[in-house]
Protein backbone atom coordinates (compact mmCIF):
# COMPACT_ATOMS: atom_id res chain seq x y z
CA UNK A 1 0.00 0.00 0.00
CA UNK A 2 2.85 2.65 0.83
CA UNK A 3 4.75 1.84 -2.27
CA UNK A 4 1.69 1.98 -4.71
CA UNK A 5 1.32 6.04 -2.99
CA UNK A 6 5.11 6.32 -3.54
CA UNK A 7 5.53 6.16 0.21
CA UNK A 8 8.48 5.06 1.78
CA UNK A 9 8.24 2.15 3.84
CA UNK A 10 8.91 3.06 7.82
CA UNK A 11 8.54 1.15 10.31
CA UNK A 12 6.33 4.03 12.25
CA UNK A 13 4.20 4.05 8.73
CA UNK A 14 3.27 0.75 9.16
CA UNK A 15 2.59 0.48 12.72
CA UNK A 16 0.40 3.76 12.05
CA UNK A 17 -1.44 1.83 9.31
CA UNK A 18 -1.70 -1.12 11.18
CA UNK A 19 -3.46 0.75 14.16
CA UNK A 20 -5.81 2.33 11.98
CA UNK A 21 -7.41 -0.61 10.51
CA UNK A 22 -7.44 -2.62 13.74
CA UNK A 23 -9.32 0.32 15.22
CA UNK A 24 -11.51 2.03 12.97
CA UNK A 25 -12.82 5.46 13.70
CA UNK A 26 -10.13 5.60 16.22
CA UNK A 27 -8.61 9.39 17.52
CA UNK A 28 -5.08 9.87 17.49
CA UNK A 29 -4.31 8.99 21.39
CA UNK A 30 -5.55 5.93 20.64
CA UNK A 31 -3.71 5.32 17.71
CA UNK A 32 -0.42 6.33 19.19
CA UNK A 33 -0.99 3.57 21.88
CA UNK A 34 -1.15 1.02 19.55
CA UNK A 35 1.89 2.20 17.48
CA UNK A 36 3.58 2.41 20.84
CA UNK A 37 2.58 -1.02 21.55
CA UNK A 38 3.48 -2.17 18.27
CA UNK A 39 7.19 -0.32 18.18
CA UNK A 40 8.06 0.68 21.58
CA UNK A 41 8.31 4.35 21.29
CA UNK A 42 7.27 6.56 18.75
CA UNK A 43 7.02 10.30 19.11
CA UNK A 44 3.42 12.33 18.52
CA UNK A 45 4.48 14.25 16.22
CA UNK A 46 5.74 11.20 14.42
CA UNK A 47 2.50 9.64 15.04
CA UNK A 48 1.09 13.19 13.39
CA UNK A 49 2.91 13.35 10.81
CA UNK A 50 2.31 9.87 9.52
CA UNK A 51 -1.23 10.36 9.99
CA UNK A 52 -1.18 13.43 7.57
CA UNK A 53 1.13 11.33 5.14
CA UNK A 54 -1.52 8.51 4.88
CA UNK A 55 -4.17 10.99 4.89
CA UNK A 56 -2.86 13.03 1.72
CA UNK A 57 -1.98 9.90 0.00
CA UNK A 58 -5.86 8.49 -0.01
CA UNK A 59 -4.89 5.42 2.54
CA UNK A 60 -6.54 6.73 5.42
CA UNK A 61 -9.33 8.87 5.99
CA UNK A 62 -9.33 11.84 8.82
CA UNK A 63 -13.39 12.48 10.05
CA UNK A 64 -14.17 14.82 12.61
CA UNK A 65 -18.03 15.00 13.76
CA UNK A 66 -18.86 18.13 15.54
CA UNK A 67 -17.73 18.17 19.01
CA UNK A 68 -15.44 15.45 18.59
CA UNK A 69 -11.31 15.21 17.92
CA UNK A 70 -10.18 14.13 14.96
CA UNK A 71 -10.34 10.30 13.82
CA UNK A 72 -9.34 8.08 11.53
CA UNK A 73 -10.79 5.08 9.40
CA UNK A 74 -8.77 3.01 6.80
CA UNK A 75 -12.32 2.57 4.43
CA UNK A 76 -11.34 5.18 1.54
CA UNK A 77 -12.66 5.19 -1.57
CA UNK A 78 -16.22 5.04 -1.08
CA UNK A 79 -18.64 7.46 -0.17
CA UNK A 80 -19.76 6.55 3.27
CA UNK A 81 -21.42 8.05 5.83
CA UNK A 82 -20.88 7.73 9.79
CA UNK A 83 -23.88 6.72 12.68
CA UNK A 84 -22.26 8.93 15.65
CA UNK A 85 -23.98 8.00 19.24
CA UNK A 86 -25.19 11.04 21.62
CA UNK A 87 -24.46 9.65 24.45
CA UNK A 88 -20.57 7.66 24.59
CA UNK A 89 -19.91 9.03 21.16
CA UNK A 90 -19.35 5.72 19.46
CA UNK A 91 -19.04 5.71 15.42
CA UNK A 92 -20.15 3.14 13.14
CA UNK A 93 -19.94 3.02 9.22
CA UNK A 94 -23.11 3.64 7.16
CA UNK A 95 -23.54 3.02 3.83
CA UNK A 96 -25.21 5.52 1.26
CA UNK A 97 -29.14 5.06 1.71
CA UNK A 98 -29.73 4.13 -1.94
CA UNK A 99 -27.40 1.35 -4.36
CA UNK A 100 -25.49 4.16 -6.16
CA UNK A 101 -24.58 7.37 -4.64
CA UNK A 102 -27.47 10.03 -4.76
CA UNK A 103 -26.30 12.16 -1.74
CA UNK A 104 -23.56 13.55 -4.65
CA UNK A 105 -26.51 14.78 -6.51
CA UNK A 106 -27.32 18.28 -4.94
CA UNK A 107 -30.16 20.52 -5.77
CA UNK A 108 -28.09 23.39 -6.48
CA UNK A 109 -23.84 22.36 -7.16
CA UNK A 110 -23.11 26.33 -7.57
CA UNK A 111 -20.50 25.50 -10.60
CA UNK A 112 -18.50 22.99 -8.26
CA UNK A 113 -17.61 19.44 -9.14
CA UNK A 114 -19.21 17.32 -6.30
CA UNK A 115 -17.06 14.18 -5.33
CA UNK A 116 -17.87 13.57 -1.84
CA UNK A 117 -20.87 14.26 0.50
CA UNK A 118 -20.61 14.66 4.51
CA UNK A 119 -23.66 13.38 6.03
CA UNK A 120 -23.67 12.30 10.05
CA UNK A 121 -26.17 10.50 11.48
CA UNK A 122 -26.70 11.28 14.79
CA UNK A 123 -28.37 9.17 17.70
CA UNK A 124 -27.84 6.61 20.77
CA UNK A 125 -26.11 3.69 20.72
CA UNK A 126 -28.02 0.20 21.31
CA UNK A 127 -25.50 -0.02 24.28
CA UNK A 128 -26.22 3.32 25.49
CA UNK A 129 -30.37 2.49 25.31
CA UNK A 130 -30.34 -0.25 27.66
Amino acid sequence: MLRGSDLRVTRPRLAVLAAVHAHPHADTDAIIAASRTALGEVSHQAVYDVLRALTTAGLVRRIQPSGSVARYESRVGDNHHHVVCRSCGAIADVDCAVGDTPCLHASDDHGFAIDEAEVVYWGTCPACLS
